[in-house]
């Protein structure tokens, strides 16, 4: 085992994860980060990050000042001592857990690893992948043996993409290790870069369970609260009235209705239900809550027609706003974005949808969607708007004045003044 002032890192993946990871890294130890995507790396290495999770500055200032270097070239690689992989962790279009990445990402590092290095994983699993699917992947490519020639770790990223105030080195992080002596190592250097501190876990496996229901209890939360939506919503009562009452008890537990995507809350129950299925039980209350969050998009489709067709508004050929598209307020992430639901269903009523939002990249977005956002606000009036990320610049836009006279507000995120609005989750 190499002693913690010998650490050098290299990050691979440099996404929402793995940059300000680097980042942070770079600034106590050597660090490079590895991307196999060269325009990423050639944006990053000029000193700037399209996800905007790493500022310019103090991405220039890694660089400048720490000496962080980003690469596709594995040579420039051979030489670290510390393998951190941070890649996404997706489900496909069955949502059964897609490890691709993990494998690739595993591949590279058994191209590079050595005698006593540490290969760290990141990346949101079920208990098991780490030790069963990704290092055996690393020992056939190096020809090495875990625990002899080389040792592995588990420590669960914790980012919140666009979360400026929560930032990577202010959260706590869970740290784990193949040998005790290997875990107490790597939580050495992790807590050396985390000011909030870190979680020694006893076991990569328990590491890696405590991510996994991390996410999975917030999108039960959030299930049960839109089913309470729907229900209140029957009763003619406003569910975030019932919710700002509720909350007076101390213990009560501030959960809202809301569309539930993006990379982890809406993916995580998945592979904790799969691997639940391969030890012969069958998950109910996780997966029932995925299916109603899942059906959120669609249903807030239903509610704005109907409140058309309230207001004597045609349906067919109508032209509906929808403000916003990434999964996130005040951020460019789209993957797993939920609002792609609302787009869809409101499409088999033939109207004519207009997606408008500031942050999100259209190019992005017309790759992964196939549909078009737009980051102008169109100049002609709507029928119906329907305000479905809370982005800053939605806050104290004056929507009615996009709208025609009879036009619909729905409000999903309950960002929007009572007054105006004629719906909302």
């Amino acid at each position: 085992m190499n002693s913690i002032q010998s650490t050098k890192i290299c990050v691979i993946g440099l996404g929402y994860v793995g940059l300000p990871l680097a980042r942070l890294f770079s600034t106590k130890y050597p660090t490079v980060g590895f991307d196999m995507n060269q325009r990423r790396v050639d944006a990053l290495m000029k000193g700037h990050d399209d996800t905007l999770e790493v500022s310019d500055e103090l991405l220039q200032d890694a660089i400048n000042n720490h000496g962080f270097k980003c690469t596709t070239n594995l040579e420039e690689i051979r030489d670290c001592n510390f393998y951190v992989v941070a890649v996404p962790t997706p489900v496909d279009s069955d949502n059964n857990p897609d490890l691709t990445p993990l494998v690739g990402a595993s591949t590279t590092v058994g191209k590079v690893i050595g005698k006593d290095d540490v290969v760290v994983y990141e990346s949101t699993v079920y208990p098991g992948v780490t030790e069963d699917e990704c290092i055996p992947i690393v020992e056939k490519v190096s020809g090495l043996k875990m625990n002899v020639d080389f040792y592995g770790g588990y420590s669960p990223e914790r980012i919140n993409p666009g979360d400026k105030l929560h930032t990577v080195e202010k959260i706590k992080k869970v740290t784990s290790g193949s040998t005790p002596e290997i875990g107490k190592y790597i939580n050495e250097v992790y807590s050396s870069v985390i000011t909030a501190g870190t979680h020694l876990a006893p076991s990569i496996k328990v590491a890696e369970a405590a991510k996994v229901i991390e996410n999975s209890q917030r999108d039960i939360n959030i299930a049960f609260v839109n089913e309470l939506s729907k229900i209140f919503q029957r009763m003619g009562i406003d569910t975030l009235d019932v919710l700002e009452a509720a909350g007076t008890k101390w213990n009560f537990l501030p959960f809202r209705p809301g569309l539930v995507g993006g990379h982890c809350i809406g993916v995580d129950p998945y592979y904790l239900a799969k691997c639940a299925q391969r030890y012969g039980y069958h998950p109910t209350i996780i997966l029932a809550g995925r299916r109603m969050n899942d059906g959120m998009g669609e249903y807030v489709a239903n509610q704005v027609v109907k409140l058309m067709i309230k207001k004597g508004i045609q349906v067919v050929d109508s032209e509906i706003l929808i403000l916003g598209f990434t999964f996130k307020e005040n951020c460019p992430d789209v993957r797993n974005t939920k609002v792609i639901d609302i787009y869809k269903a409101l499409r088999e009523y033939n109207l004519n949808i207009t997606v408008y939002d500031p942050w999100a990249n259209p190019v992005a977005v017309e790759h992964e969607y196939g549909i078009k956002v737009v980051n102008e606000l169109p100049s002609h009036k709507f029928d119906a708007s329907i305000s479905a990320v809370a982005h800053k610049e939605f806050l104290n836009l004056d929507i009615r004045s996009l709208l025609k006279e009879k036009g619909v507000v729905y409000d999903v995120k309950g960002i929007l003044p009572r007054d105006i609005i004629d719906g909302r989750l």
